[in-house]
């Protein structure tokens, strides 16, 4: 019961950054250009935003296959 309540705060959680990097991207990036077609760095907030996410979306996939293995036994 407990993870499934971490799950759905860590869902929450990176919808959030999700969006938050959509909207730092510019409107060319939602109407499906390329964003001057040249490679930027990711810097500052943008990076920790970048790095949260994959965290966050590892630790919820590790989380799905612990309560998957656990409910198994």
């Amino acid at each position: 019961m407990t993870i499934a309540i971490i799950q759905i705060i860590l869902s929450v959680v990176i919808i959030t950054l999700i969006l938050l990097q959509e909207r730092s991207s510019g409107m060319s990036g939602l109407l499906g250009g390329s964003g001057g077609g040249f490679y930027q760095a990711r810097r500052g907030l943008e990076r920790i935003l970048f790095y949260s996410t994959i965290v966050l979306c590892i630790t919820f996939v590790v989380l799905a296959l612990y309560q998957l293995y656990a409910g198994a036994r």
